[in-house]
């Protein structure tokens, strides 16, 4: 295989699942020494983008998903959890 392929997080995460976006943007705020659970509540409440860093660009990731498909995917994932 001679061609190179380019590799673009933002590419990816925009085709990525609710799961991949919060994942990186843990990721990204744990890196910058920000307790990752609280800024995302932060975010999630308010809705103000400042909870979330710009490291990493994901304050620009974290917008791809509306927060109500974040409450939405969370809320389904961890009754699905208390279930088993």
């Amino acid at each position: 295989m001679k061609n190179t392929m380019k590799f673009s997080v933002e590419d990816y995460l925009e085709q990525g699942e609710q799961k991949d976006i919060l994942l990186y943007v843990y990721s990204a705020l744990e890196e910058k020494g920000y307790n990752p659970v609280n800024q995302l509540v932060g975010y999630l409440i308010t809705g103000d983008p400042t909870y979330i860093t710009t490291h990493k660009d994901a304050r620009t990731v974290i917008k791809k998903i509306e927060r109500d498909e974040i409450l939405e995917a969370l809320l389904a994932h961890y009754i699905e959890c208390q279930k088993k």
